[in-house]
């Protein structure tokens, strides 16, 4: 069977709502490692340029779902601020640990609060935003759960979406499998990192998660290395 074909359901460490403790902190840590070295975050912060120079406005609220340890909250406070572009940042995690640890790690960021909330919660939509981001979450969830994803964050964002999530290949999978076998010290990251490569998207997979959403505006752009950025306008 094509390990490939299709996106794998299996769970990550990381799907456990209660995992706290030291392998949750050295894991955060070395994610922010990755995603720096890796170029990921750029993805986040080129997505989020087309938002505004398309919705130009004096101040915008960007939401972070899934924002585990806040490091792409900082990324795109750093961003905000070259730009010279007022925002205020909302970082939501249904894992009331990693928000704690966003909270201490991230702590001298004025512009940011954190939330604990499911997304999938009635309550999620309520309070509206300009932008969502969304930055190797996406992968956590299966099809139906995504469309339904989708249509939460359609109800939320009054501006459009930013997704930065893995693109499911061969390269990218025994790339990451060999670099965390060498490199990392935390098992969570030795066990979910090429994982999370087999539950990631080939380009036909987001193009049926978003048609079972009925969302139409959006434009898919790969970037080294092997990650997806889609933006949704509304």
């Amino acid at each position: 069977m094509n390990l490939f074909a299709q996106r794998s359901t299996e769970k990550e460490w990381m799907d456990d709502l209660d995992c706290s403790g030291e392998i949750l902190q050295q894991t955060l840590r070395e994610l922010k490692t990755i995603n720096h070295w890796l170029g990921g975050n750029h993805v986040t912060t080129h997505g989020l340029d087309q938002l505004v120079r398309d919705f130009p406005q004096k101040e915008y609220t960007v939401a972070d779902i899934g924002c585990g340890g806040g490091d792409m909250i900082a990324v795109m406070d750093q961003w905000a601020k070259k730009r010279k572009i007022c925002a205020k940042f909302i970082g939501v995690d249904a894992n009331r640990n990693i928000i704690e640890l966003a909270r201490v790690r991230q702590k001298d960021l004025s512009s940011v609060r954190w939330e604990v909330q499911n997304v999938f919660d009635e309550s999620f939509s309520s309070e509206k935003v300009d932008i969502v981001t969304c930055t190797l979450f996406t992968h956590h969830f299966t099809d139906g759960e995504l469309k339904d994803l989708f249509v939460a964050l359609r109800r939320k964002a009054n501006l459009g979406i930013v997704v930065n999530d893995l693109h499911r290949h061969p390269l990218a999978y025994y790339s990451i499998k060999w670099l965390t076998w060498a490199f990392s010290r935390s098992p969570m990251v030795q066990n979910d990192a090429s994982l999370s490569v087999l539950r990631s998207f080939r380009r036909n997979d987001w193009q049926r998660i978003f048609a079972a959403a009925g969302i139409t505006a959006f434009q898919i752009r790969w970037f080294w290395a092997f990650r997806w950025q889609i933006c949704i306008r509304f």
